[in-house]
């Protein structure tokens, strides 16, 4: 198999994308341009690059050889099979809502840099998908998984629960939090400095509890772990590297386990979590936003639909005429 490399260069750096296979050199122009000219994240060009790579290998199935893409000549049609053809595999709604947008988006950059006239996908719809509320844990949850790594007495387990104390004390996105260096956290001060979607930077402070487990593990956790005295990264792996996104789920399923807790729990559980205690604890929702990152208070608002149901299903049980 022919294996290639694409670089982007992206606020954090320049970042090395390997492709396996054969892709058009347009699709690659595309990514390019998504990364540098639109600010795209890593994550939302990586998922258009697997999108657009499964069009490319449906196509040339259809076309049964591997000579250039004829963009120019593509019709409406083939994109209309393709995506049959993914609901038929029972992909998800909101997956193929991805692929269509990435289709939609290529051959809209196609038809700008005028390399195409017209653009097959322009009147292509996108699925209808409905907003699913995210799953926050119960308070209850939240205590035991965050008790789980106090069992241990190791470097990684302060850590795990510097890790986990401050995800669910600030609400950050996973990768805010592996992308911490030890200046971005003011413990006298109590909060910690992040930067967020669009490199907006925002600064979020944090309880006693989770300072405490952040200054246990700088002090007989961190040392132990790294490996070069240069390294900036506040969250370390074994190898003494900054911990990767992957890396810290695994960890957080662990502990999950370990928690007896039944339902799937991801990083992005605990902000969710965050959010919602938050909110049903009487914190405003435009303070909430703020905490969060959310340029829309309207992404924010979704939070306060499930303090809301939570706020009464405690009262159907409570109320002696709601039952």
């Amino acid at each position: 198999m022919i294996q290639s490399r694409l670089h982007f260069l992206l606020p954090s750096g320049v970042v090395e994308v390997q492709i396996e296979g054969t892709m058009d050199d347009r699709i690659g122009h595309f990514l390019s341009f998504m990364s540098v000219e639109k600010g795209a994240s890593g994550n939302t060009v990586a998922a258009y690059r697997n999108d657009l790579q499964q069009f490319d290998s449906y196509l040339t199935g259809v076309a049964g050889n591997g000579r250039a893409r004829d963009w120019e000549g593509l019709e409406r049609a083939i994109i209309t099979d393709y995506l049959l053809a993914l609901k038929r595999k029972n992909y998800a709604e909101a997956t193929v809502a991805r692929k269509v947008a990435a289709i939609k988006s290529f051959f809209q950059y196609l038809q700008a840099e005028g390399m195409i006239r017209r653009n097959p996908a322009e009147s292509i719809e996108s699925p209808r998908v409905g907003r699913s509320l995210p799953k926050p844990l119960s308070v209850t949850e939240m205590d035991e998984l965050l008790e789980q790594p106090m069992k241990r007495n190791t470097p990684e387990a302060r850590r795990d629960r510097a890790m986990l104390e401050l995800l669910y004390a600030t609400g950050m996105r996973v990768t805010e939090l592996v992308s911490l260096d030890v200046d971005d956290v003011n413990i006298s001060a109590s909060y910690v400095r992040c930067m967020g979607k669009g490199s907006k930077e925002r600064t979020i402070p944090v309880h006693e509890q989770a300072v405490a487990a952040v200054v246990a593990y700088l002090d007989s956790g961190r040392e132990p772990l790294v490996k070069h005295r240069k390294e900036a990264a506040l969250f370390v792996n074994r190898r003494g590297e900054r911990l990767t996104r992957q890396g810290f789920w695994l960890i957080l399923k662990q502990y999950a386990k370990e928690a007896n807790i039944t339902a799937v729990v991801t990083p992005h559980t605990l902000r969710h979590s965050f959010a919602t205690h938050m909110l049903r604890g009487g914190a405003p929702l435009r303070n909430v936003q703020e905490l969060l990152g959310h340029a829309n208070i309207s992404t924010t608002q979704v939070y306060t639909q499930i303090a809301s149901e939570q706020v009464r299903q405690v009262y159907e049980k409570a109320h002696p005429r709601a039952r």
